[in-house]
């Protein structure tokens, strides 16, 4: 995953490609409940809005999309990515340009269990120190309509194209 303040410009960006699995569980209520991860790092320390995403990272072009949504499912979260059927996402374009592209996965997990993978930059700026921060500081369940208004805005796609697909079977 890559963070504001990171060394790659901004045109860099247009070319970049993640891939990730989007957990759904049912609800006790008998709805949709998606796991989210909150951004780690001090831009998003205080963000809720926006500042939530889909387990995913970045991959290189020879590496396909699906085995890349795997592995960056277990580099994130610090845990085997499930087994079961994939409901293919598409592809979302976020504002910055990544072109991120998700799959479906009805599985559980426990919040509690996640390791969070970390990355390194320097912060504060210009101070010439290098920190450690979790890729994802925090890991939770969210019903769908809840999900709408933390998750990255372009990725709100994905929670649509879930719903239309939950509804239909």
């Amino acid at each position: 995953m890559t963070r504001p303040g990171d060394t790659e410009g901004a045109g860099a960006a247009r070319h970049r490609r993640s891939a990730g699995l989007l957990l759904f569980r049912r609800a006790a209520d008998g709805g949709t409940e998606v796991l989210l991860g909150h951004m780690g790092g001090p831009y998003y320390a205080r963000k809720e809005a926006g500042a939530w995403t889909v387990p995913k990272g970045e991959y290189p072009p020879e590496e396909p999309p699906w085995e890349a949504a795997r592995r960056e499912f277990e580099e994130e979260l610090g845990l085997p990515p499930p087994d079961g059927t994939a409901v293919p996402l598409g592809e979302v374009r976020q504002a910055g340009g990544k072109v991120v592209t998700a799959w479906a996965v009805r599985a559980d997990l426990d919040p509690a269990t996640v390791v969070p993978g970390t990355f390194g930059m320097e912060w504060p700026p210009r101070s010439g120190r290098r920190q450690e921060f979790p890729e994802l500081d925090r890991v939770r369940w969210f019903p769908l309509a809840e999900a709408r208004v933390v998750i990255v805005k372009a990725q709100a796609a994905f929670l649509d194209r879930l719903a239309e697909h939950s509804d239909g079977g």
